[in-house]
């Protein structure tokens, strides 16, 4: 990489292409799946079906506030992720990209629940006869890869310290 600022840009192109990705992705399940039932991809095993998520992750609901309250947690989500990759070592770009996928995902869902009362667009299914994972969307997946790779890059900087501070 040339510099920092072009290291870092692996945050906003990470960021920009899930929350894009997701909102063309629910734009087409909302306008399709609303008229129709579920389609089956895969037979049962994936199955595209729309569903309007006023929770979180798996359905939790706090109650009357839940809108609200996730909307904070993700306005306050995104600016954290921000601030955390611009604190990262400029060549971290595994930080970065990480930072960017779960800033994004969360972006995603942010603008559902600003833009409608309705809850988050969610509408991949997967799973085998009635043992089904909760219904999720392209937001929720990059939340997932970007918080499992920002939690490898983390250990192993915590690993290489204590390696460097070992005698």
């Amino acid at each position: 990489m040339k510099s920092g600022a072009d290291s870092r840009r692996w945050f906003a192109a990470a960021g920009a292409a899930v929350l894009g990705l997701d909102l063309v992705t629910k734009q087409i399940a909302e306008r399709v799946l609303l008229q129709i039932p579920p389609v089956q991809v895969l037979g049962s095993w994936l199955q595209f079906r729309l569903v309007y998520n006023q929770g979180a992750a798996f359905g939790l609901h706090l109650g009357a506030w839940s809108r609200w309250i996730f909307i904070v947690i993700a306005i306050v989500a995104v600016v954290m992720l921000f601030r955390l990759s611009r604190s990262s070592a400029p060549a971290d770009r595994i930080r970065h990209l990480a930072c960017g996928l779960v800033a994004g995902g969360a972006a995603g869902n942010l603008v559902d629940r600003l833009r409608s009362t309705h809850g988050v667009v969610d509408f991949i299914d997967i799973g085998v006869g009635t043992a089904r994972w909760p219904t999720f969307n392209i937001a929720d997946m990059g939340v997932t890869i970007g918080a499992i790779v920002l939690a490898i890059s983390l250990w192993a900087e915590d690993a290489r310290a204590r390696a460097e501070a070992a005698p």
